[in-house]
């Protein structure tokens, strides 16, 4: 079994590294791969040293899965060229999200998505993938028909550039390469990747989409993304409309029962999600459950995702772990 982490150096490169350790997947050759600049340097694997090669190379030693934490750029220009030597790609950019016939996959939600003939499989968006946990169980029950988020992304969601900046800040310095517009410490921007015609932003139209390609739905979705000065972990305040009637401690025990889930749930305690719990797990913290309402069959919840594992790096190995047992 041969697999390559392409973009390997990354924040989330590195992470699936770790994941893949954690995991123990059953790896005969690891192939690690980056951009010019870091050919030839080293990185480590299970407490050996790896050399970084090119992406070209990467291509012609016929890894069985590629995970690419390398830009929507690379993963547009190199996964076709993976995926015709056979190679099973899943990439964590936003390159192949919106192509119809691309899976985009969250393993406990809609595995059976992948085929024997998907070649290229997306990783979603490290908010959404936390929202769909929470939601797919519910969903299934109950019915929904529309769904408010906020979301609190934290830096580290902005990469290597995002954590500068904060740093930068905290120290009274100026970054110089920002990863955003204005300063991040002690602020918060409602702002996240890109603004489109219609007054949302790339990050917010994201959530949309995803969602409901992922639940395989047409549920209406109104979001709002924010940038929060934490360093990990990102946050959403979730506003959710049933199609019927439900019951709130139901809900509590489907999402109790849920692998992946976690709730973190008592008020009295001051129990809730936040994202020094959720710091470096793969699980998904649901709390603040409670009914809304200003509305029929209104529900509130908030829920907390590591970004870069379960939102990104884990995800992407989780799938790579299905394509093992499952279709290779």
């Amino acid at each position: 079994m041969k697999i390559a982490v392409i973009g390997a150096t990354g924040l989330v490169g590195q992470k699936m590294l770790q994941v893949l350790a954690e995991r123990n997947l059953p790896i005969d050759e690891l192939i690690v791969a980056a951009s010019e600049r870091s050919i030839g340097k080293k990185t480590l694997f299970k407490g050996k040293e790896y050399t970084l090669i090119s992406v070209e190379e990467a291509i012609e030693k016929r890894p069985d899965i590629a995970i690419f934490s390398a830009g929507a750029d690379a993963s547009l220009k190199y996964a076709p060229l993976f995926a015709e030597k056979g190679t099973y790609v899943v990439d964590n950019s936003s390159a192949w999200r919106k192509k119809a016939d691309i899976p985009l996959v969250v393993p406990e939600i809609n595995a059976g998505d992948i085929t024997a003939d998907t070649h290229i499989i997306a990783n979603p968006n490290c908010s959404t993938i936390g929202l769909v946990m929470a939601l797919a169980p519910m969903h299934r029950r109950y019915g929904i028909k529309r769904i408010v988020v906020s979301t609190y992304q934290s830096v580290s969601g902005s990469g290597i550039k995002g954590l500068n900046q904060l740093h930068c800040e905290q120290r009274g310095e100026k970054a110089e390469n920002p990863a955003y517009p204005h300063q991040i410490h002690e602020n918060i921007i409602p702002h996240g990747g890109n603004f489109l015609e219609d007054g949302n932003t790339t990050e917010e139209e994201k959530l949309i989409f995803e969602t409901n390609k992922i639940l395989h739905s047409k549920i209406a979705v109104s979001a709002t993304v924010a940038r929060v000065p934490a360093y990990g972990g990102h946050s959403e305040s979730v506003n959710v409309e049933f199609s019927q009637p439900y019951d709130i401690q139901e809900i509590r025990k489907i999402l109790e029962n849920t692998p992946g889930v976690i709730v973190a749930d008592n008020p009295s305690e001051n129990l809730y999600p936040t994202p020094l719990m959720a710091y470096d797990k793969d699980e998904v913290f649901v709390g603040r459950m409670r009914r809304d309402n200003s509305i029929a069959n209104g529900f509130n919840f908030w829920v907390v995702t590591d970004n870069i594992r379960k939102g990104a790096a884990t995800n992407a190995v989780e799938i790579a772990d299905y394509l093992i047992k499952n279709v290779l």
